[in-house]
């Protein structure tokens, strides 16, 4: 079954980083999407740009709305995700534990409705 893991995080943290900081940061999701990929589970990952590069599209009542930035002002904030296959949420939550994310911000797993 697919999962989604979500990392939601505060998107100043790396800013305030330092360079070897940032750096061991980048490491630990290295080696975690080799981790995914050498059990095979992964499908697809990605980082994303800052949800100030967002553009958020709504229709109400016929009509297209565009939005520029991130719909809610929060702290944290979606930065990026891991699609995995695995046989069920255990394991799902067993890899979404060993997730970099999950110690500086929270890792959220949800299973895929295939369409």
């Amino acid at each position: 079954m697919e999962y989604m893991l979500l990392i939601h995080s505060d998107p100043t943290a790396f800013e305030k980083m330092t360079e070897t900081q940032s750096a061991q940061a980048m490491a630990a999701y290295t080696a975690y999407a080799q981790a995914l990929s050498q059990a095979g589970v992964v499908r697809s990952s990605n980082r994303l740009r800052p949800a100030d590069a967002a553009t958020t599209v709504r229709v109400r009542d016929g009509k297209t709305e565009v939005l520029n930035g991130p719909f809610a002002d929060t702290r944290e904030q979606l930065g990026g995700y891991f699609l995995i296959d695995v046989p069920n949420l255990d394991e799902a939550l067993s890899w979404a534990a060993r997730c970099p994310g999950a110690s500086h911000g929270a890792v959220e797993v949800r299973p895929v409705w295939g369409m």
